[in-house]
């Protein structure tokens, strides 16, 4: 679902972690590894598992995988799943597939015209290509807004920009309201879910979304297929559901959607919207943005099309129609195991998708491929006579772009018995040459850091941790940032938003979690397109398929140290500088907030901004902002102090040495995380429970830290902003106790 690019995306925070990442409190010899007394033995396993991996296989999975359109409940989508399944078996795996009933609507009808001073009637498809060979296959999936409501609706349009609440704040004060207007917003900025909600909200009765050519067409390169960037007619299918309230199957939350299960009526799902969306090439698009009237839109609003934009409203009118289907499907997630030899209920479970929006050779393939290849290369591992200590869960989940389904659903199938046995959760999705790029746990930072060290980049021959170094440091600004990005020893493990399937897993039930992947030097323009294809992919994305293999080597690292680790390697002393670390970005929000308030106050006292308006009225001024109050952080912060003598208290207990005492740490630590949940979970959305990660409720992807206390002081909620540091000061101090009694 996301695009493998988010490595780009990742913020770095400036902390410095490098006095904590020992294990035993020693500086870490060169071979060395977290977790392990003695490392010749794991080192030599990482060895034998690196032989076993083939870019060739890679890149025949990626073409067999791709090869047919494989959507959920699709023929495609069975062939996938069982394909999958025949690879996890035939390296010795126990395998099975376990189906959910799933809703996932399809269109039936798909209607957009404009009549007036333009008559146009859009083409809604995009177009194959002899250089494309599946691009032309049946059983594609049209050009849809996936949980889209039904709807017919006729107005005027208007041009929203990149359709955030800022877009709305700036048509404001040119006067226009798009409330019974359809409005019509550019791909990028944001998630695609947040420009429909926000119309919504707005009074928008229809939505429109196209990816403009500057962002991605010929305004980012050369287009499909001369080069990998959009032509004019392609388009981003993609979920628009509203992830940030819940994920997976709208009509069955919290609970599983077994063929048993209660469910709500769609109509009636609170994360589904209510008025009719559809997504468009920007060959659609010109004719209808050409008409637009009113105002020029501002500098930064203009897009790449030979004319200049205007916000509208047209002068014409569109009509807009479109209906679905509304039924269940099938959703077939493939689970492997390894049963672990010492300790067989503490599970490694790593995952990656395998349904596409149409053959989706890039997302999720590439991913997924990556993961056939280690669970091919552990297969090998067992036939030379190793076996896991921990057992090893491999899973490719269907349904993930409609909306983290197939996992989702799993996960609250299975919920009490990964809270008790779930060490990890490992996930990919897209890859591509380039970067490494991880988000998780941040107990899990320095396992990311060694790992990095260890795995040499194809192209550069060093290794990913420093061409991630060098490129961090390059797109640094100033010297300083330069100076402090070349200097860091630490890979900058970034936080987890949403919009793949580790979500569930961390955020509803506190299951440690990593996303992995490579990218940032295959970009183009087919993401959830028809032309998402292998063709596609071995021309821009990864040539020779080595990515996949690097991919393989550093999840399969995660999951092979994970499984076999003498003491597993969390670090909750870098979880605590970490929150602390947000903590203090936070008071300082606060305090510059209050600032700006009093600036503004002292302005408008002044009547220093003075607007004439209608004599009748007289003259008005702007109104005085509410003054911002003390908000007091102590309760967190005297938990944070707690939370730092806990940690280290756990590393005092690894510093012994002693085999018992580890059993006894490793069976209880991994929980650990646990103890962040909030029972009543954030505001207005109780199924996101974790109270330091969570995807922000207008940034869809984007991810919140300590996300009820920053969300609160972003709407100014001031009693609310109060409540949530003490649900947050709780959680922190159920962790402490919890590393506590260990």
């Amino acid at each position: 679902m996301r695009k493998s690019n988010f490595i780009q995306k990742i913020f770095i925070v400036g902390l410095s972690l490098s006095a904590i990442f020992s294990f035993n409190n020693q500086v870490l010899a060169q071979n060395s590894i977290l977790g392990f007394k003695r490392s010749e033995n794991e080192l030599k396993i990482e060895k034998d598992f690196d032989a076993q991996l083939s870019a060739t296989r890679v890149g025949q999975n990626i073409k067999l995988l791709s090869s047919v359109p494989h959507h959920v409940g699709s023929a495609g989508g069975k062939f996938v799943a069982s394909e999958i399944e025949k690879a996890f078996k035939a390296a010795g795996w126990d395998t099975k597939i376990e189906t959910y009933q799933l809703m996932f609507p399809t269109p039936l009808t798909r209607i957009l015209e404009m009549s007036g001073a333009t008559n146009y009637k859009a083409k809604l498809k995009e177009t194959p290509l002899k250089e494309d060979a599946t691009s032309n296959q049946a059983d594609q999936l049209p050009t849809y807004n996936c949980w889209s409501a039904d709807g017919d609706v006729t107005a005027n349009l208007v041009f929203v920009n990149y359709g955030l609440p800022e877009d709305y704040e700036t048509l404001a004060k040119y006067g226009i309201d798009v409330k019974g207007k359809i409005v019509i917003a550019k791909y990028g900025r944001s998630w695609r879910g947040i420009k429909p909600k926000v119309a919504q909200e707005h009074g928008a009765i229809g939505c429109l979304i196209y990816s403009d050519p500057i962002d991605d067409g010929y305004g980012a390169g050369d287009e499909y297929p001369i080069g990998s960037f959009k032509n004019d007619q392609t388009v981003q299918r993609g979920s628009i559901m509203d992830m940030v309230i819940y994920p997976g199957d709208p009509t069955t939350p919290n609970i599983a959607s077994t063929a048993s299960a209660p469910r709500v009526d769609h109509r009636d799902a609170v994360n589904l919207l209510k008025i009719p969306v559809l997504p468009i090439s920007y060959g659609d698009a010109a004719p209808l943005l050409k008409d637009m009237a009113g105002p020029v839109a501002p500098r930064n609003w203009g897009g790449g099309l030979p004319f200049t934009y205007h916000i509208g409203p047209s002068k014409s009118t569109v009509h807009l129609k479109l209906a679905f289907d509304w039924k269940l499907r099938p959703g077939l997630d493939v689970i492997a195991t390894i049963k672990g030899s010492e300790f067989p209920d503490q599970w490694i479970v790593r995952g990656n998708h395998h349904d596409g929006w149409v053959n989706g050779a890039a997302d999720p393939i590439s991913g997924m491929a990556a993961e056939i290849e280690e669970a091919t290369a552990i297969g090998g591992l067992l036939k030379q006579g190793w076996r896991p200590k921990r057992t090893l869960v491999y899973c490719a989940w269907d349904a993930e772009e409609p909306g983290l389904m197939g996992s989702t659903e799993w996960v609250e199938d299975h919920a009490a018995e990964l809270q008790a046995k779930a060490v990890a959760y490992i996930n990919s999705d897209g890859n591509e040459r380039g970067f490494l790029g991880v988000e998780g746990s941040h107990a899990f930072a320095p396992l990311i850091t060694e790992i990095s060290k260890n795995v040499i980049d194809p192209q550069t021959g060093v290794t990913v941790f420093e061409r991630s170094k060098a490129s961090r440091a390059t797109n640094a600004s100033g010297t300083a940032a330069k100076k402090e990005a070349y200097a860091s020893t630490n890979y900058p493990l970034a936080a987890m938003g949403s919009g793949s399937d580790y979500s569930s897993f961390i955020q509803h039930l506190g299951i440690p979690s990593l996303n992995i992947g490579y990218g940032g030097e295959g970009e183009g323009g087919e993401y959830h397109s028809i032309y998402d294809s292998y063709d596609m992919y071995r021309r821009f994305k990864d040539p020779t398929f080595i990515y996949g293999v690097t991919l393989a080597q550093t999840a399969g690292r995660v999951a092979l140290r994970l499984a076999d680790a003498e003491a597993l390697p969390f670090d909750y002393r870098v979880l605590h500088t970490t929150i602390k670390g947000y903590i203090t970005e936070l008071i300082n929000n606060v305090d510059q907030l209050r600032e700006k308030t009093l600036v503004e106050n002292e302005l408008v006292n002044k009547k220093a901004y003075v607007y004439a308006t209608d004599p009748k009225e007289g003259l008005s001024l702007p109104k005085v902002l509410p003054e911002v109050p003390f908000i007091d952080f102590s309760a967190i912060l005297n938990a944070l102090a707690k939370l730092e003598k806990a940690a280290a208290h756990v590393e005092e207990i690894k510093a012994t040495g002693n085999t018992a005492q580890l059993v006894i740490l490793n069976s209880k630590i991994y929980t650990a995380e646990q103890q962040l949940l909030s029972d009543a979970g954030l505001p207005r959305r109780p199924w996101f429970k974790h109270t330091i990660y969570a995807p922000g409720f207008y940034t869809g992807y984007g991810v919140k830290t300590v996300p009820g206390v920053r969300e609160a002081i972003e709407q100014k909620n001031w009693p609310e902003t109060k409540e949530q540091i003490i649900e947050v000061a709780k959680a922190i101090e159920k962790l402490s106790s919890y590393l506590d009694a260990l």
